[in-house]
């Protein structure tokens, strides 16, 4: 079964490699897929790739991936047994001098993106699904979802996989005062570890739906 999830993830890969669904393959440097173990039992999914996410390819390898390696080990979980993904696959950004600054996906941006997302989760079949930040939760559950009235809450997808709801770890980056930085990242760490409790229930992970019945 293993052998078969690798296998779907990679041919996803190599679809995607070519993606033209949303303007943002024009300017972006490459596709940035999901990686991590291909039966992983959490996936996490972000916004977008970053810079440096753009030019190595590969998610979360920035100074949000670093707040999230940490906070990760704090809750203790294991990232390398972690599917870590994004919503969007193309880094959208606004040129400003030499440097490239971030910018928030649109809705249509992440529609046609989530067909990349929906078949990376059916392809993992993860027992628990993680959004990180507004986008991802958008792109789960098809609609926009404000963070804050959903944070912690754990709720059913359309596919019937489980979700917990919480920050982006770049919305810790953004705050300037020191103590409000650790204050979140000591939030953030608490949502995290609801993953072990989560799943460590004996009867199973359930909860409410995220979609629209």
């Amino acid at each position: 079964m293993t052998a078969e999830k690798t296998g779907s993830l990679e041919r996803l890969r190599l679809e995607a490699a070519s993606c033209q669904a949303c303007p943002l393959w024009r300017n972006a440097t490459q596709t940035v897929f999901g990686e991590g173990p291909s039966d992983a039992k959490i996936v996490l999914v972000g916004e977008q790739p970053g810079d440096r996410e753009d030019l190595a390819g590969r998610p979360f390898v920035g100074p949000a991936g670093l707040v999230l390696d940490r906070a990760l080990a704090e809750a203790g979980v294991d990232r390398s047994g972690v599917y870590v993904t994004n919503a969007v696959k193309h880094f959208k950004f606004e040129p400003r001098g030499k440097r490239r600054l971030h910018k928030r996906p649109n809705g249509a941006e992440i529609k046609a993106c989530r067909r990349w997302l929906v078949e990376e989760i059916e392809a993992v079949r993860p027992q628990l699904v993680v959004a990180l930040g507004a986008t991802a939760a958008e792109s789960l559950a098809g609609r926009p979802m404000p963070i804050k009235s959903i944070r912690r809450a754990l709720l059913e997808l359309a596919g019937g996989q489980k979700a917990i709801f919480t920050i982006h770890p770049s919305a810790i980056l953004r705050l300037r005062d020191d103590r409000e930085r650790r204050s979140a990242h000591d939030g953030f760490v608490r949502d995290l570890a609801l993953i072990a409790k989560y799943l460590s229930r004996p009867e199973g992970v359930a909860g409410r739906r995220a979609t629209p019945t």
